[in-house]
């Protein structure tokens, strides 16, 4: 028969709440008790039930992300960055993919019901005050990554300084001409970084003396192939962009097979950015601005541990750094 918690205080002597106590890292345990149960814990090989740990913690031990479009590198290398902290603290990981506006609300309202999760992760999806509310009347503690609200713990970087780096590199360069694709702009689930990085595009513009010309400008669906046909459409105006900067790595590596298509030269005929620095980009050879996607996971699930032990914690913003790497999809502009 399996050894139960009751084997333990018999052996050692001791009652079952000592035995619990000494299993949940309570210091209310003499040390000589707490190495006399310990020793019998070893000697009987117990493991203690999982449920019945939960239940003497009242604890569900699980820890909720909420993320959308799993596919995309970007939120791929952010959950890496979170299980791989997760996984060695006691904790399990939950993670609810959001596709939709309605799965969102849903999610919003549901993981945090019931006490289903001891803490929440959120994953670029920006709450609004009444979640905000919900979630504190829950005592959930939550954390934004990638997304911000006033009153939340959240971990982010600066996309308008991005967006404004990579534009001012193309400058540099020589480029007047410079094109910017990206996400919609106006969309249901209220992303902010593709505006974000168009006013760091306009703001480097504007320092140079360049006009902002809205026909340089496409917005579609996320996707390889919708980048692609948006730079089909910039490539083809007279005159075109000599560079085109996109909101990420994966649409400009649709802006580079557009290029491919219409026999133009990357980078002699057409310099091409992206944002996030994904595995890829570095194999594609794709200058890109780089965010640190793994530590914004990691920092996050750090930040949402402490706040889990300890509530009162003030409100924290963590900005954590970007940086510009260039590799060999950018160049000086042809000659005219």
């Amino acid at each position: 028969m399996a050894v139960t918690i009751y084997d333990v205080a018999k052996q050692a002597g001791v009652g079952v709440g000592t035995v619990s106590r000494v299993l949940n890292g309570n210091p209310n345990v003499r040390p000589e008790t707490r190495q006399r149960v310990l020793a019998v814990i070893e000697e009987l090989n117990y493991h203690p039930s999982p449920i019945a740990r939960r239940l003497s913690l009242r604890k569900t031990l699980t820890i909720g992300v909420i993320a959308p479009f799993f596919t995309r590198p970007s939120i791929v290398e952010r959950l890496r960055g979170i299980e791989a902290l997760v996984a060695e603290s006691d904790y399990d990981l939950v993670v609810y993919n959001v596709e939709t506006p309605e799965r969102r609300d849903a999610c919003f309202r549901s993981v945090v019901a019931g006490h289903r999760v001891d803490g929440l992760i959120v994953i670029h999806l920006a709450p609004t005050d009444d979640d905000v509310r919900r979630w504190a009347q829950a005592q959930t503690p939550v954390i934004l990554v990638d997304t911000r609200h006033p009153a939340l713990h959240r971990v982010v970087i600066d996309d308008v300084a991005g967006g404004h780096l990579a534009t001012r590199h193309l400058i540099e360069l020589g480029h007047r001409r410079i094109g910017y694709i990206s996400d919609w702009l106006d969309e249901p689930f209220h992303f902010t970084s593709s505006r974000d990085r168009l006013l760091g595009y306009q703001r480097a513009l504007a320092e140079a003396g360049l006009p902002f010309r809205p026909e340089y400008h496409r917005q579609g669906d996320h996707g390889r192939e919708q980048a692609r046909q948006m730079a089909h459409d910039l490539l083809r105006l007279a005159p075109r962009p000599t560079a085109i900067f996109a909101h990420s790595d994966t649409q400009a590596l649709g802006v580079m097979q557009a290029a491919a298509d219409l026999g133009l030269r990357v980078p002699e005929d057409l310099s091409v950015v992206g944002f996030d620095d994904i595995e890829m980009a570095e194999y594609a050879g794709l200058t890109t601005v780089r965010q640190p996607l793994a530590e914004t996971g990691r920092k996050g699930i750090e930040l949402l541990l402490r706040l889990m032990d300890d509530p009162s914690l003030p409100t924290a913003c963590v900005e954590l750094p970007i940086e510009l790497v260039v590799r060999r999809t950018t160049a000086p502009p042809p000659n005219p």
